[in-house]
């Protein structure tokens, strides 16, 4: 790969670990409320999990099969992994010193993580008798040096690793593991604690204190015991074996996900040397495999999870309200009279499943259409749905089965909806469907009437009160029978020419890669003219398509305005000297996660503005099957911008997205101006006044 080549963009996983550092900058800020950086530790843990069992795995991957596979890389996979290691190990020991300050800040509202030495005797009572009751059926000690072959040690799971001897003869030790039980026991364990404080132990610990009663038939009396875990390689190697079902694939997919090749080992810096050296040996790791020393606790992703009880400042989150079109009135009455754009979490989630279930009793209506990506735990939408089939109605529901880490759930989605009568699509082969869409269709007097709704983001209630994302709910025709079009597509995929014959929607595969480039291509046009003024704003979660960036550098080199907001991935070199104007770009990481993608063509005035499922990104242009729709109401159309503009001034939580990965905040001396904040306000504003309209 020549050096030209390397410098035109950054490497995404590079850029990745940039942005995973932005939400450890979250847990860093001291106005941030305790309880959320916490949280944003959590996140931090969880996402680099992530990565590893992903994007590191892939990469070795890469290694083993040499060159060949080397597939949009901007370096060797090797240069690319040692990069990986160097900025992990900086970010894991930043991870530490802003835990050693939550932990301290944590003792001063009187909240206290014990560990199993200095619990006192009434504590002591209460943990013997908990780890009887509740954890001792779930802890199976492995004598390890006794067992040829190392068990499978969980991905995602914590182990402790055991040393016994006994005071007068130190050298005769033995060794054991136990799996921390934390699938089926809460991690945080509350305390018996003084009037005003909060003490809690630790699972791990639980079992650390309850360790001389584990192994009591020994005799020893000297344990140690250090946590570690195994991060495994996730990828979920369908291939392309058409005779297995996709089903079986994926079930055995996600049994060997559990076998993975370890692709990284995490363990707690004090353990016992022999004892490490024998689990590196046995799990076959070398010094190059992403040996990673750590502190005391690991699997910091359930603080996530921390007990919310045990926090004095409550400060709540600001509810979702009910979009002012809405109040009061059905769902379906609004929308065949015109489009509405919620906005979630500002605007509340209701009104999604409230249409499902108002088209689940309404006599008129013979079908529902709609895809599912990652779903609820106990989801309204699927009960919705469930109804609808039982009132008779025809029930399709396009369930992504290889949404990643989601597959299980989905398996079992998709066995309850079968029974229910729902018809299921599973996808299409080597293709992710990723669009966010349903389709309503009501008879009336021998004529059909399609409505439904586009989206950015999961049809998941949770999810809906933490990621910012937009729905339009329509019954424009166009829309309508364009979403129904790459139904047909997915049900069919031979029906390619479906896709082609859509007149608003914009479908990846084949189709929004094209339509993009030509956009951007208009706005040069225009720039090159000088009279004209050119622009483009583009909100999304990642940038990293080298095609659609090299066009982006064309027209930032014409004049074209070009305005940024990407949270997570931004490949794209920002800064350079040949651009007519600078490009502006931001990244905003604040308490909810901004999950939206939204695209503004300024084209002469008369803006177009889309939403879209897609990110640009190679497998999302290419590999998935993704909706972008146009937003033709005017007066959604600016509100969409206003939000946009409220986000290009936050001077509170953006980032400068620069080329040198500098993650510094955007400041200035002007009011400040917290995007998240102002646009619930903004929002929250614009409900009043509409009520006062409807009042009056």
């Amino acid at each position: 790969m020549s050096e030209h080549h390397k410098k035109k963009i950054i490497g995404r996983d590079i850029s990745w670990l940039a942005f995973n550092a932005r939400v450890l900058q979250e847990a860093a800020d001291a106005t941030v409320p305790l309880r959320e950086r916490v949280r944003f530790l959590g996140i931090f843990s969880n996402n680099l999990d992530e990565f590893f069992r992903v994007r590191v795995a892939a990469l070795k991957r890469m290694i083993q099969l040499g060159e060949k596979a080397n597939m949009h890389l901007e370096e060797s996979p090797q240069t690319i992994i040692d990069e990986i290691q160097m900025i992990v190990l900086n970010q894991q020991s930043e991870f530490y010193r802003i835990w050693e300050e939550v932990l301290k800040e944590l003792n001063q509202q009187n909240i206290f993580l014990k560990t199993e030495k200095n619990l006192n005797p009434e504590q002591q009572e209460f943990v013997r008798k908990y780890y009887d009751e509740e954890v001792s059926p779930n802890v199976i000690p492995l004598m390890i040096e006794s067992i040829p072959e190392l068990p499978n040690l969980r991905d995602k799971s914590i182990y402790l690793a055991v040393v016994m001897w006994k005071k007068e003869s130190a050298l005769k030790r033995k060794y054991a593991l136990i799996e921390i039980p934390d699938r089926d026991l809460n991690r945080f364990l509350q305390l018996p604690s003084p009037a005003g404080e909060h003490h809690i132990l630790l699972l791990e610990d639980v079992i650390r204190f309850n360790l001389p009663e584990i192994f009591s038939f020994f005799g020893y009396d000297q344990y140690q015991a250090h946590v570690f875990k195994v991060t495994r390689d996730a990828e979920i190697d369908i291939d392309n074996d058409i005779s297995t079902s996709l089903i079986q694939k994926i079930e055995k997919g996600i049994k060997n996900r559990k076998k993975g090749k370890p692709v990284r080992f995490v363990y707690d810096r004090e353990m016992d040397p022999g004892m490490l050296e024998f689990l590196i040996r046995k799990l076959n790791l070398s010094k190059k495999d992403n040996l990673i020393p750590g502190g005391r606790v690991h699997n910091f992703r359930h603080f996530m999870d921390f007990p919310e009880e045990v926090f004095k400042l409550k400060k709540q989150r600001k509810k979702p309200f009910e979009h002012p079109l809405l109040r009061d009135k059905r769902v379906t009455d609004v929308l065949i009279k015109r489009d509405v754009m919620l906005s979630v979490p500002y605007h509340s989630f209701n009104p999604i499943i409230d249409l499902l279930r108002e088209a689940a009793i309404d006599p008129d209506i013979t079908s529902i259409k709609i895809t599912c990506y990652r779903l609820a735990q106990q989801s309204k939408i699927i009960n919705a749905l469930i109804n609808a089939v039982r009132n008779g109605k025809q029930v399709t529901v396009m369930l992504e089965l290889t949404a990643r880490f989601d597959e299980e759930a989905n398996l079992e989605w998709k066995e309850r909806l079968e029974e229910e009568g729902v018809k299921v699509l599973i996808g299409i082969q080597n293709m992710k469907v990723h669009a966010k869409i349903c389709v309503i269709r009501k008879k009336t007097k021998d004529q059909n009437f399609l409505y439904g709704f586009v989206g950015t983001g999961n049809l998941n209630e949770k999810t809906a009160k933490l990621y910012a994302d937009h729905f339009l709910l329509t019954s424009n025709q166009k829309i309508m029978a364009d979403a129904n079009r790459v139904f047909g597509f997915i049900t069919e995929p031979k029906n390619g020419h479906l896709l082609k014959e859509c007149t608003t929607l914009i479908p990846s595969p084949w189709y929004a890669r094209k339509e993009l480039l030509r956009l951007i291509d208009v706005e040069i046009r225009h720039a090159k003219k000088k009279k004209n003024k050119a622009g483009i704003i583009l909100k999304m979660n990642s940038l990293s398509d080298e095609t659609l960036i090299l066009k982006l550098y064309e027209a930032a080199k014409a004049g074209v305005e070009i305005k940024l907001i990407v949270r997570g991935i931004c490949c794209m070199m920002t800064q350079n000297a040949k651009f007519e104007r600078r490009v502006f770009a931001i990244s905003i990481v604040d308490e909810y996660l901004e999950h939206a993608r939204v695209w503004v063509f300024h084209n002469k005035g008369h803006e177009k503005v889309y939403i879209s499922s897609a990110d640009w990104m190679v497998r999302n242009l290419d590999h998935r099957v993704e909706v972008t729709c146009p937003v033709y109401e005017e007066t959604i159309k600016k509100e969409m911008i206003d939000i946009l503009n409220i986000q290009l001034h936050d001077n509170v939580k953006a980032r400068w997205l620069d080329n040198v990965l500098s993650n510094e905040y955007v400041s200035s001396s002007k009011k400040k101006i917290r995007s998240q904040v102002e646009t619930y306000n903004y929002l929250y504003k614009k409900s009043l006044i509409v009520s006062e309209i409807s009042s009056h």
